[in-house]
């Protein structure tokens, strides 16, 4: 299984809407996936490592996916559309991770 990571740098006086991220854009791209989404996470920044530190990200989201092939196949087709939303929840630039899930819950 691998998981594909979108994570939201956290900068001082970024505009993101977490309702839209998770309320409409989530929903989104996992309907444009289909079945290539096993399930996906959305985590909110809370803090960094020390009390009152501003969190690494803002916000991330985690889909995971049999293999990175089965997500490029089922990503590529609506990349556009996925990437033109966006603009509605946010001003930042994510970083995208896909790694191979080692250790997880059964």
């Amino acid at each position: 299984m691998i998981k594909v990571s979108v994570m939201y740098p956290h900068k001082p006086d970024a505009r993101f809407d977490h309702d839209y991220y998770r309320d409409q854009h989530m929903p989104l791209v996992k309907a444009r996936l289909g079945d290539a989404c096993l399930f996906y996470t959305v985590d909110k920044g809370l803090s960094g490592p020390m009390p009152g530190s501003p969190p690494a990200f803002i916000a991330m989201c985690h889909i995971y996916c049999e293999t990175a092939e089965a997500f490029g196949a089922a990503f590529g087709p609506h990349s556009a559309e996925i990437l033109a939303d966006i603009p509605k929840y946010t001003d930042l630039s994510p970083t995208i991770v896909i790694s191979d899930v080692v250790v997880g819950q059964p």
